[in-house]
Formats: C-alpha cells, structure tokens, sequence
C-alpha cells in the first residue's frame, strides 16, 4: 500500500498527529533559527542590522513565493489526483511544478538584482538602515533560487504522505544556519555579511535536500521524464488559479510591509522598525504548533475530498480547530507572562525594549482566534476553490490590516500599529469561522457518504 493512500483510511486524529506533528518541528526547528539569527545579530552587530533584516525579509519571500504558489497550487492537483487514483495526473502536474519553478525564480530573481536600491527603498529602507539592507540583500539574493524549490518540494512531499521527510527539508536549512551563524558573525567577525551567507548557504542546502529525495532515494512516487516538463496549458492554469492564493497572500504581505516599514519609521523610527522586526520571529515561533496543524491539515481534507468522502473531511476540520485553538490559547497565556524577559532575550538596548514590550502584548491579543482564519482559507485551498481560498486568505492582511494602519495611528499613535493586529485578526477570524460552519453543513447534507465514522468509533 502507497503511502498516500492512508490518507483516505487510517484515522483522522492518527492522520492529523502524524502530519502535524512533523510540520510542526520543522516550522519549530526554522523559526528557532529565525530566533536565535536574531538574537545575534541584535547582540552581535547592532538594533539597526534587526530593522535591515525586517526589510529584507518580505523581498525574498515576496520572490520565492512563486515556488510555494507553485507548491500549493500542484499539490493541491497532486492531492486530489492520488485520491481518485490518478498517479498519472499527479506525475504531470510535478512536471509542470519543477518546470514553473525554476524558470521563474531564476528570473524574478534577475530582476531583483537590477533594480535592488529602489526595492529596498520601496520596503521603508532609509538612513543606516539602507546601508545595511543593501549589504545583507546582495548576499541573501544568490539563494533565493534554492528557496523557491525548496519551498514547491516540501508541499510535494507533503501531498505523498510524507510528512517525515517533509519536516527534515525544513529542519536542513535551519540547522545549516544555526552552525554557520556563529561562525560567519562572532568568530569570523563578518557582521551582517556574515548572517547574508549563512541564510544563503542555507537555502542552497535545502535544494540539495528535497532533490536528494525526489531524484536519488527511490522513496519518492513522483518521476520526472521530458515529456512531463513539457508545460500543459490545462495544468499551468489550473496551478496558478490555485497558486494565486499564494502569490496573492505574498503579494499584499509585501504591500503590507511597505506599508507598515514606512508607518514604523515615521512613528517611531529605526527602533520601531527593529521592534516589529523581534514580533515577526516571535510570531513564527509562538505559532508553530497552529501553522504545523494548518500544513497536516491540507493533505488530509485533499485527499479525502478527492476522494469524496465527506465524513472525514468535516472530522478533519473539527479535529483542527479544537486542538489548535486550545494549543493558541496556552501560548498566548506564555507570551502575556514573559513578555519583559522575552524582549530581553533579543536585546540589552533599553531604548528598543521600552518600545518591544508593549508592542508584543498588543499583537499577540487574538492569539486564541487564530485557527479559524488559518484553517478557513487553508480548507478551500485544499478543495481546489481558488476564489474562496483567495478572499477568505487576503481578509486579514489585505481588507483589514492595511486600512486599519492608516486610520488607527493618527489617533494612537505608534501604539495604533500594534493594535491594528489583534483587530484584524479578530475580523478575519469571524469571517473563516462562518464559512467554514456553512461548508460543513452543505457536506453534512451530502446523500454521497451516507455513514460517517465518528471519532470516538475511530480511537476505539
């Protein structure tokens, strides 16, 4: 038996555990790396290299995005191909992914390089924080390729039933970085160029990884021939209509960065900017339990809605919310406690602290609630419906986060911004929750399954 076909029979909660489970220690093992390249480089080089960092991040996400639109998009295909049985289907579609992948990023990434000043400019870089922007960007730039298949492999591997190897591709590059970032900052003394090439190298040796398993392993069902690199127009549409959550969520994350770079530094300068830096690596660490339970999720609701049996799809759903909502809601608890000595985890800089403590305590207020949203947008993306995936994706970031940073600090100030967050989120969440609850009623009135295992049948 392959292993994707488990998806479709093994229980839900054995399924979800397994496929969270290594999702989550990779996002925990990366977003380790994202804490502790932080805490050198705040320690090491200085609060201005963090702003620099909190610049250049979205860029090269914003560019290696095409790998993961590409990645969610197929997988989505791959998913549902091996749920009714497809394989053929499915090799085509991985064909198509590598294909999309490469020539894209390496493009994008030209690009990139040709006009790098004004892009940092355009992502709030000014003053010293531009010099070091540059200095970083340069180096980061070279691997940014490597990310973009790095980033399309892993939800492959993901969509086979392969959540070990899936969680080792995330855990590779973050280890690299871990090594090398002593090395290239302290004892070589590189400074920021130093963080550059242990973030570059590290990409690189996530695509030596995914690679590894896809061409060399023999663990892998997925095979490439050159007739399946040969783009099919039906497949390439369908991608990018799925994918397009992705490039869409990418793209008004980095139109919201412009947005929130430049509100920073006109409210509270270069030592605003660094702030939120130290928040977005809080986020993705507090919150790898919620994005491991989002990633299993979307295979499991794939596979099963592929292969219509919509029982085990609403189990999934359920199963999801409960227990990523009460594992959100004990870290908020943690954060709310530790928040001074946390903030002092990334800096000595009293200044910059006096600005981070009050800051993580507004943005983290929704934390509770942050399933829904996740789950609500990652449900329609596993089914295929791209236009639900899309909206329901770009309710937080795109229709409420943006406007509420114009309209909030010219009455709160800086204190505004960090509000805004717990307010979107809340909204964003509200909207999930309700289209999720109308969807698991229009499958519970389904006549195609018309016996549901229940949870408590399946544990026994």
């Amino acid at each position: 038996m392959q292993k994707s076909d488990q998806l479709g029979k093994a229980p839900i909660h054995r399924l979800l555990r397994q496929q969270a489970i290594p999702a989550s220690i990779g996002i925990l093992v990366m977003s380790i790396y994202g804490i502790v390249d932080t805490i050198f480089v705040g320690n090491f080089v200085g609060p201005v290299a963090i702003g620099a960092i909190t610049v250049v991040l979205p860029i090269t996400f914003l560019i290696s995005s095409v790998g993961m639109a590409v990645g969610i998009g197929g997988s989505s295909m791959v998913s549902r191909a091996l749920g009714r049985g497809n394989k053929e289907r499915a090799l085509q579609t991985f064909g198509n992914q590598v294909a999309l992948t490469i020539g894209i990023a390496i493009s994008v990434v030209a690009v990139g390089v040709a006009f790098q000043d004004p892009v940092l400019r355009l992502f709030g870089a000014q003053g010293e924080t531009l010099l070091a922007a540059q200095e970083y960007f340069g180096i980061v730039l070279l691997g940014i390729p490597c990310l973009a298949w790095a980033m399309m492999s892993n939800t492959v591997i993901r969509a086979e039933g392969q959540p070990r190897i899936a969680m080792i591709s995330m855990m590779v590059p973050a280890l690299v970085n871990l090594v090398l970032d002593p090395i290239f900052i302290v004892w070589l003394d590189m400074g920021l160029a130093g963080a550059g090439w242990a973030t570059a190298i590290a990409y690189c040796s996530a695509a030596g990884w995914t690679s590894w398993y896809f061409f060399m392993s023999g663990r892998s069902e997925m095979k490439i021939t050159r007739s399946q690199l040969r783009l099919r127009w039906e497949i390439v549409r369908e991608i990018f209509s799925l994918g397009s959550v992705t490039l869409a969520r990418q793209g008004v994350i980095a139109v919201l960065s412009i947005v929130l770079n430049n509100t920073l530094f006109a409210y509270g300068g270069a030592l605003a900017m660094s702030a939120y830096g130290i928040i977005q690596r809080l986020m993705m660490f507090t919150n790898f339990p919620v994005l491991g339970i989002t990633q299993g999720f979307l295979p499991i609701a794939g596979y099963n809605y592929g292969a219509k049996l919509w029982g085990r799809v609403r189990q999934t759903i359920r199963l999801s919310l409960i227990s990523g909502t009460i594992i959100a809601s004990l870290t908020f608890g943690a954060i709310m406690l530790f928040t001074p000595q946390i903030a002092r985890l990334f800096t000595n800089d009293e200044g910059l602290i006096a600005i981070t403590v009050p800051a993580i305590r507004a943005s983290f207020l929704a934390t509770p609630l942050i399933l829904f949203q996740l789950i609500g947008s990652a449900y329609f993306q596993a089914i295929g419906r791209a236009v639900p995936a899309l909206l329901l994706t770009l309710t937080k970031q795109g229709f409420c986060l943006i406007p509420l940073l114009f309209l909030l600090p010219p009455f709160m100030g800086l204190d505004g911004i960090f509000y805004a967050f717990p307010i979107a989120d809340l909204i964003s969440a509200s909207l999930c929750f309700f289209f999720l609850v109308r969807e698991m009623r229009k499958m519970s009135k389904s006549n195609i399954e018309t016996e549901e295992p229940s949870l408590v049948t399946e544990e026994a």
